[in-house]
C-alpha cells in the first residue's frame, strides 16, 4: 500500500544513502566546520567519511552546526505544495536544536497551507537509533496507517529503541564537555573505556566504566543481551567511527548473543555524531525494555 504521507529527516539518522533513495526520504544535512573549513550543512562541500575521522585523529579541530528552520521550509514546502502532508523524524532535542528548527518551518508553513500537516517527532536520540526508529515508522506507514497513527506508535516506540555505546578516546567527550578534564586525563592513564547510553529524556548518560577496549566491547554486548527485547524480525544496528575490525567484532559477539541469522546493519558515523565521540566510537541500537 502507498504511504499516504512524506517522511522528512536529518543527516543524524545514520543510515546509508540507499535507505533515504529506496524509501524516497528526504535527508536534510547538519554541518561541521574542519580547521575552519565548513562541511555538510545547506551549501557546504562534502568529505569522504574515513578522511574525516582521519583528520580528527591528527587533531584537526572541529565544530558542528544544526539544521536551521530556512533549511527546513523549502523540504517541507514542496510535499505541501505536492498536496501531501509530512512526519519529521528529528534528532534528539536534548542534545541538538535541529529539532526546534523543524517545530519552527513546519509551524509556519502550516498556516500558508491550510488543511496541510506537519507532525514533528522527536526521536531522542540519534545516529543508527533514529534511523532504526524511521525505519519501524515505514513499515507501519506502509502498511496503511495513517499520519497521527504513525505518530502515536513512534511516540511509543522511541522509548524502546535503545542506544549503547563507547569510545575509545576520552579527549573527545572532554571537548563536548561531557566530562571533566581531570575525568579525561584520569581515564587515558587507566585506560578507562565508558560504557554510555540515551536516557529517556535524549542525553547521554553512563552505563559503566570498563578498563581495556577488549572489555569494553564485551561488556558492551552484556549490556545489549540485558536490554533487549527482539523478536524474530527484529534488527541490530551498529555504528561506528572507523574501527571497522571493532564492527564486525561487535557484530560477532551480537550473533553469539541473539542468533546468527538476526539481522545486523553496521555503518560508519556520520560526521556530526562522530565529532563527539571521536575516531574508535561504536555504538548499537535495538527494540529492548523501555529505557531506563
Amino acid at each position: 500500500m502507498t504511504r499516504q504521507f512524506d517522511i522528512i529527516t536529518d543527516s543524524c539518522s545514520g543510515m546509508p544513502r540507499e535507505f533515504y533513495e529506496e524509501h524516497h526520504i528526504a535527508e536534510l544535512p547538519l554541518g561541521y566546520t574542519l580547521d575552519g573549513v565548513s562541511y555538510g550543512g545547506a551549501d557546504g562541500e562534502t568529505l569522504p567519511v574515513k578522511e574525516f575521522y582521519a583528520r580528527l585523529r591528527a587533531g584537526a579541530e572541529c565544530h558542528t552546526f544544526q539544521v536551521t528552520a530556512e533549511q527546513v521550509r523549502p523540504c517541507i514546502e514542496q510535499s505541501f505544495r505536492a498536496g501531501r502532508d509530512v512526519l519529521a523524524v528529528v534528532f534528539s532535542s536534548a542534545l541538538s536544536g535541529t529539532a526546534s528548527s523543524f517545530s519552527v518551518a513546519a509551524t509556519s508553513l502550516v498556516e500558508e497551507f491550510p488543511g496541510r500537516r506537519a507532525l514533528v517527532l522527536d526521536s531522542m536520540g540519534g545516529s543508527m537509533g533514529e534511523g532504526m526508529l524511521i525505519e519501524y515508522l515505514l513499515k507501519k506507514a506502509d502498511a496503511g496507517a495513517s499520519l497521527d497513527e504513525v505518530y502515536a506508535y513512534g511516540e511509543s516506540l522511541k522509548k524502546r529503541i535503545q542506544h549503547l555505546f563507547t569510545v575509545d578516546d576520552l579527549e573527545f567527550l572532554k571537548k563536548g564537555g561531557r566530562i571533566s578534564p581531570a575525568v579525561a586525563v584520569v581515564g587515558k592513564l587507566l585506560k578507562i573505556k565508558p560504557l554510555l547510553h540515551a536516557t529517556p529524556k535524549g542525553t547521554l548518560g553512563p552505563i559503566a566504566k570498563i578498563v581495556g577496549r577488549k572489555r569494553a566491547l564485551e561488556a558492551l554486548a552484556d549490556e545489549a543481551k540485558r536490554r533487549a527485547e527482539l523478536e524474530k524480525d527484529d534488527p541490530v544496528f551498529i555504528a561506528h567511527g572507523d574501527c571497522e575490525e571493532d564492527a564486525l567484532r561487535m557484530e560477532t559477539l551480537l550473533r553469539e548473543r541473539f542468533g546468527q541469522d538476526r539481522r545486523i546493519l553496521i555503518n560508519y558515523m556520520d560526521p556530526v555524531m562522530g565529532t563527539h565521540g571521536g575516531p574508535g566510537i561504536l555504538a548499537i541500537f535495538f527494540k529492548g525494555k523501555i529505557r531506563e
